[in-house]
């Protein structure tokens, strides 16, 4: 696990911003693996500004979500899918045909976490899988206490989660209770990883992902195994 320090919110996203650019020009056809949530959104917002400079294109670009709220319409305010669509996908020359997310109204959550896995499967392998890092260790929803050997399932969010994610919604009891999220078995299918974190309240956490016991409690200590991962952070580790 390569670990680059950087000043700031500002540098990490370039360097982030970099690494993508450089994987879908190294590809002829470059599956890339997306996160959402705050960290990863000035990534977003670079790529957009150096698609707009003639830095890269997107036309080749096939994308897999991590994750997307059961619950929540494509158009909702607060799904993934929206996210995505006003971050990035609405910006860049993607076709969004190739931009792949769970159905959040899918009529069984579980057999569209079946579904999502095998399209991984067959458009797959991803080359590059970016992340962020939750407050309680998870990456993607995958919460302490999930296999390490996990697929892409229905994941039951802890209360901490939902509380970290409640700014977004007008009220907690909004926030939905479960999400469809590939498990971490699938990320470790990655070819290569990298792992956005930014600000000293996950100073504590990411040091037990780095230098910590390898554990289901801390499920992104995992990552420590995968043979190419590289931590982008602005905290001294």
């Amino acid at each position: 696990m390569k670990v680059l320090k950087f000043e700031n919110n500002e540098a990490l996203s370039e360097k982030a911003s970099e690494v993508i650019i450089d994987k879908i020009k190294e590809l002829d056809q470059p599956v890339i693996g997306l996160a959402t949530g705050s960290t990863p959104e000035r990534t977003y917002e670079l790529l957009v500004e150096k698609y707009k400079a003639d830095q890269v294109s997107f036309k080749n670009v096939t994308t897999f979500n991590l994750d997307e709220y059961v619950g929540l319409e494509p158009t909702h305010i607060n799904s993934y899918h929206r996210f995505m669509n006003e971050r990035l996908f609405d910006h860049v020359d993607i076709d969004k045909a190739k931009t792949f997310l769970p159905d959040g109204l899918a009529d069984n959550a579980e057999t569209e976490a079946e579904r999502f896995e095998a399209l991984i499967k067959e458009k797959g392998p991803i080359d590059l899988q970016v992340l962020g890092l939750g407050l309680n260790g998870h990456i993607g929803f995958n919460e302490p206490g999930t296999p390490f050997e996990a697929r892409t399932h229905v994941a039951k969010l802890v209360e901490s989660t939902r509380e970290a994610n409640a700014r977004f919604f007008d009220h907690i009891d909004e926030v939905p209770t479960d999400a469809i999220s590939m498990g971490i078995g699938t990320i470790l299918d990655a070819k290569e990883i990298i792992l956005l974190v930014h600000g000293e309240a996950k100073a504590d956490i990411l040091r037990q992902v780095i230098h910590g016991e390898i554990t289901e409690d801390v499920p992104a200590s995992i990552l420590q195994k995968h043979p190419n991962v590289t931590v982008i952070t602005d905290i001294d580790v």
